[in-house]
């Protein structure tokens, strides 16, 4: 965010190629394993629900913390360093594996043609790049970067709750074979 706008734009554009990736394995194979495979399903929701319960603690702790946040100064020389952090950022996402695996497993039906899940993975990559575009725009204007640092610990509680909230939901939901 603090490199620039062209920065901020590369690195969403990592994020997206990530999500592509992502979105792809699940609709063309990954769901089919996950479906066949309740048991293995049922461990990555319970690891996806220890994640979440993790991450919820994190914010937490961040949100009753009182120094300032450490902004730490990024080293990227190129645009492409940018784009790969972003890759990199987003593959190696639990969340997003999880995200992705739960799309396609659970809210698509097993009847979807190629052309169905095709069509989801336009979707979703129509409205990720509207979020991660939005997000590099927003944050790399200074006056939005220093509201969110002021207001950390408001932001921080709410993504204790969405995240501790999320998990509970992951651990007592059931899961239809």
């Amino acid at each position: 965010m603090g490199k620039g706008r062209l920065f901020g734009l590369y690195l969403a554009f990592g994020v997206l190629t990530g999500s592509l990736i992502w979105s792809m394995l699940a609709a063309f194979g990954l769901a089919a394993v996950l479906k066949s495979n309740i048991w293995l399903f049922e461990n990555l929701k319970y690891l996806g629900a220890l994640y979440l319960l993790y991450l919820s603690y994190k914010s937490l702790k961040s949100a009753l913390t009182s120094r300032p946040p450490n902004i730490a100064k990024v080293q990227l020389h190129s645009r492409s360093n940018s784009y790969l952090k972003g890759l990199l950022i987003h593959l190696t996402n639990p969340k997003a594996i999880l995200f992705f695996s739960a799309l396609y497993s659970i809210a698509v039906p097993t009847t979807a043609t190629p052309q169905d899940l095709l069509s989801v993975v336009v979707v979703v990559g129509a409205v990720s790049s509207a979020v991660f575009i939005g997000y590099a725009l927003l944050f790399s204007h200074a006056g939005v970067r220093n509201f969110y640092i002021r207001s950390k610990s408001i932001f921080e509680g709410v993504f204790a709750m969405f995240f501790g909230t999320a998990s509970f939901k992951l651990i007592f939901s059931d899961i239809q074979g």
